[in-house]
C-alpha cells in the first residue's frame, strides 16, 4: 500500500514538474511535408471545435502561449507543435466539426490530420477531448474510427465537467466508458477535467509525463 502511494506521488510530481518547465512553440505545419523531424515522443490533442482544447492545454501548462498561437488567424488550419523542455512534444490539432468552413477546406484539414495520425511513429497518444455536456457525437466517433484503424492509442478526456450537475456527469461518464470499451485503440482510463476549476489536471499531467523522455 505504502509503495503504491509513493509511486503515485512520484508520478504526480513528475507530471507537475514537466508541465511547469519550459514550453516553447516550435512551428505550425500546414502540410504533412512540413512536419518537424524530431525524435521526441509526441502527444496530440484532438477534439471538436469549441470543445475547450486550448483552455485545457493552457491550464495544463499554466500558460496562454498555446491558445494565443492557435487562435492567431491563419494558424487555426495548422498542426501546431510545442516542446516541454527536452522531454515531450505537445501537438495541437485543428478542431474538427467546422460548421462554417468551406467543404474543400474541411476536407484538406481532415486529410492532413489523418495523414499525421497514420504516419507519425513518435506519436505516443492522442488525447481525444469530448465536451461533458454533450458526450460523444458522430464526429467524435469518426475520429475514433480513424484512430482505431491507424492503431494509435487515444485517451478520452471529458472537458468542462464543471458545467453540468453531478448526476448528469455520472451518467455521461458511464455512457462514455461503455462506448470506449468497444474500441481497440482506446485507452481504458477515462479522464474527467475542468480547466476552469483545475480539476483532473494533475492526473492528466502524470499520464502524459509517463510517455515523456526520462529525466
Amino acid at each position: 500500500m505504502g509503495g503504491a502511494g509513493a509511486d503515485d506521488k512520484a508520478r504526480l510530481e513528475d507530471g507537475r514538474l514537466l508541465f511547469a518547465g519550459p514550453c516553447d512553440f516550435v512551428m505550425g505545419a500546414a502540410r504533412v511535408a512540413q512536419l518537424p523531424e524530431t525524435e521526441l515522443p509526441e502527444v496530440a490533442f484532438a477534439g471538436r471545435s469549441n470543445v475547450g482544447k486550448s483552455s485545457l492545454v493552457n491550464a495544463l501548462t499554466g500558460r496562454k502561449t498555446l491558445a494565443r498561437v492557435s487562435n492567431t488567424p491563419g494558424r487555426t488550419q495548422q498542426i501546431n507543435f510545442f516542446t516541454l523542455g527536452t522531454r515531450l512534444m505537445l501537438v495541437d490539432l485543428p478542431g474538427y466539426g467546422y460548421a462554417s468552413a468551406p467543404k474543400k477546406q474541411v476536407d484538406n484539414w481532415t486529410g492532413m490530420i489523418e495523414d499525421y495520425l497514420r504516419g507519425r511513429r513518435q506519436l505516443k497518444r492522442v488525447c481525444l477531448l469530448v465536451d461533458s455536456r454533450h458526450g460523444i457525437k458522430e464526429t467524435d466517433r469518426s475520429a475514433m474510427k480513424v484512430l482505431d484503424q491507424a492503431a494509435v492509442v487515444y485517451q478520452m478526456v471529458l472537458t468542462k465537467a464543471d458545467k453540468i450537475g453531478p448526476q448528469a456527469l455520472t451518467e455521461v461518464v458511464a455512457r462514455t466508458r461503455t462506448e470506449i470499451a468497444g474500441h481497440t485503440a482506446a485507452h481504458p482510463t477515462l479522464l474527467v477535467t475542468s480547466a476552469e476549476k483545475k480539476e483532473g489536471l494533475e492526473i492528466l499531467r502524470a499520464e502524459l509525463a509517463a510517455l515523456a523522455e526520462p529525466k
